[in-house]
């Protein structure tokens, strides 16, 4: 197959970002986090490089104003998407609305379904309509007055559409209302939206990777992440910091445990509550969801993930890959997984050949 990887690298979101500022302006008063979501050369090349050691022909395309006439002129046969660009709600949903438009298959959810999941609120306010757990919350907005409920303290503030941990730093679990006012008023000067005041979860945490369509859902071994682990004075949250500067490849965090230790019951009633949530989002293919549980351990909805972050290496402790290693597949075979179900869903082939080797490039 021909099969084009729209993604979105760091350099590529940066050069968004000065076109839509001042292009001569200099990096340096942009926040650390502002690019976190964008995948690095090593990711989109090792993608890549896979998809052709499967025999497909494939094609990366980086995500910009020009992605539509350079999918339209490659026409694919299938477009992998892992692109989440930079700007507004609807940036996860860009490449699958050109591909329904085009009438191209793709990897992963629909527009509809990333819009939702990259709001938390949206994501929240339909999870709570169908009785499903997640922490109480309030969204405060730009220019409204700041007051936060007195019962959700301990809370942790959050953009509302962010994702990476794009937003969330050691200090954003806050114990009163002044520095909850302090936090928020800096949070919207930032990240330009509203901002969700969420009840802090003191329960452990699991991150768990699904894949496949309708009745036909398999879990993978649940990713226990244990934050007593985290250095000396860490907030046990999974902070920017905690996931992109002080775990390094050559320096890994001990914090992951595949499979997680978990009771039978306990496991049941995870599997039981990421499938009902993955039916309920109306998601496609793939996707990992975060789980948190309350004091009384009750699991509740934390994050939904439906373009889960895929590096390659294990010293990056990239959860998705961590859950499939642990249930047998390689990094390759994962993504021939991931492409055998988004084409089944679409009904064609997938025509991958092991160990034929084809050529990569990028447009």
């Amino acid at each position: 197959m021909k099969i084009a990887l729209t993604y979105n690298s760091k350099k590529g979101l940066l050069k968004e970002f000065k076109a839509r500022n001042n292009p001569a302006s200099e990096d340096s008063g942009v926040s650390d986090d502002m690019f976190a979501e964008g995948d690095s050369p090593k990711t989109i090349q090792a993608i890549l490089n896979s998809l052709c050691d499967l025999g497909h022909e494939a094609v990366g395309i980086e995500v910009d104003h020009q992605v539509l006439r350079r999918l339209t002129n490659i026409h694919p046969d299938l477009v992998f998407n892992v692109a989440e660009g930079l700007y507004g709600d609807f940036r996860e949903s860009y490449v699958p609305m050109i591909c329904e438009r085009l009438g191209f298959p793709y990897t992963g959810s629909g527009p509809l379904t990333l819009g939702i999941c990259l709001n938390k609120v949206r994501t929240k306010e339909v999870l709570g309509f169908h009785h499903i757990p997640n922490a109480p919350f309030q969204v405060i907005y730009p220019d409204e007055q700041i007051a936060v409920f007195r019962s959700l303290f301990p809370a942790i503030i959050k953009p509302i559409s962010e994702g990476s941990s794009k937003g969330i730093f050691n200090d954003s679990v806050i114990n009163n209302n002044q520095m909850a006012i302090e936090k928020i008023r800096d949070m919207i000067n930032k990240y330009e939206q509203p901002v969700l005041v969420e009840k802090f979860l003191e329960g452990d945490e699991y991150t768990v990777a699904v894949w496949g369509n309708g009745n036909r859902l398999e879990v993978l071994p649940i990713v226990a992440i244990h934050y007593k682990d985290l250095p000396e004075g860490a907030m046990p949250i999974y902070s920017y910091e905690a996931k992109w500067i002080w775990d390094t490849p050559e320096k890994p965090l001990n914090i992951f445990q595949c499979p997680a230790d978990l009771p039978f019951v306990k496991e049941v009633q995870i599997t039981k509550l990421v499938k009902k949530t993955w039916k309920i989002l109306g998601i496609q293919d793939w996707c990992r969801i975060d789980i948190r549980m309350d004091k009384d351990g009750v699991p509740h909805i934390l994050e939904v993930n439906p373009l889960p972050g895929i590096l390659p290496n294990p010293e990056d402790n990239s959860c998705f890959p961590k859950a499939a290693r642990t249930a047998g597949y390689t990094y390759e075979a994962m993504l021939n997984k991931v492409i055998n179900i988004a084409c089944s869903r679409a009904g064609i082939s997938n025509g991958s050949v092991q160990n034929k080797t084809t050529t990569s490039h990028h447009l």
